[in-house]
């Protein structure tokens, strides 16, 4: 766990084109927000809060006792979001905080306190883990997205194509990944100083943002510094579709019941 004070914020949107409502799906009695949000407390984090623009997801989150910031509803992504949050608070500028996606119910706090350990202690303006690619499905999958670094540990570009790109590994075959290919999939989870989260709002979209559909390439951009944690496994994914949900939630019958 950091030692160094961080603040966690949760995006919520009530909208989503697969789940309506989704922050709010029942997960072995508690709202998902709530589950996301116990597992950020576990962090060591200062400040857990819940940004969100609808009022049965501040509800939810009260009834549970975290704290809500009540945000528009007009942002096009949890970044600019949490930097509405930064400007109500007031928080000084060199603050870490942490954007913890609120559809990841299993997340694992240790991730969440080592992105901002390590944005702390690097100096950049954001921080993401990312963890060893070993499959070539997944390294071939444009829906994973792909991680290159610089020799410091800061981010050189991420893609959803398939980089750094084996060449003559892969003339010769590509159902396996070259011994030695330093391959990452990128693990969504970002620290930023409060301060960069004002900057990054106003900042243009860039060319290279828009054809990948990766809002992190707007930093890198604009000339800012991203520093990638190294994660060992990707740990549990996310809540995307209905069948994530009752997988999810089999895993709190389960612990449930060994806890019973």
């Amino acid at each position: 766990m950091s030692n160094m004070p961080f603040k966690v914020v949760i995006p919520a949107r009530f909208a989503s084109s697969r789940l309506p409502g989704k922050p709010l799906l029942d997960l072995g009695g508690k709202p998902m927000i709530v589950r996301v949000a116990e597992q950020a407390r576990k962090s060591g984090a200062e400040e857990v809060w819940i940004a969100t623009d609808h009022a049965a997801i501040r509800a939810a989150a009260e009834a549970h006792g975290f704290r809500v910031a009540l945000t528009r509803n007009d942002h096009a992504s949890g970044t600019t979001r949490l930097a509405e949050v930064v400007a109500q608070q007031g928080w000084s500028p060199d603050v870490a905080v942490v954007n913890v996606q609120g559809d990841e119910p299993l997340i694992a706090p240790e991730l969440i306190a080592r992105t901002a350990a390590a944005l702390q202690e690097s100096g950049a303006d954001m921080a993401t883990p990312a963890h060893p690619l070993e499959d070539a499905a997944d390294f071939f999958n444009p829906n994973v997205v792909k991680v290159v670094c610089r020799a410091d540990g800061d981010a050189l570009y991420f893609s959803r194509a398939p980089v750094p790109y084996a060449r003559d590994a892969f003339t010769r075959d590509k159902t396996i990944l070259p011994q030695g290919l330093p391959a990452y999939r990128h693990i969504g989870l970002y620290a930023y100083r409060a301060g960069f989260l004002g900057i990054y709002a106003r900042l243009s979209e860039s060319p290279l943002e828009a054809v990948e559909s990766l809002e992190q390439l707007r930093a890198l951009w604009h000339g800012y510094r991203i520093r990638v944690v190294k994660a060992e496994e990707a740990g549990e994914p996310g809540v995307d579709t209905p069948e994530d949900v009752e997988r999810v939630r089999r895993i709190f019958a389960e612990k449930a019941a060994r806890a019973a």
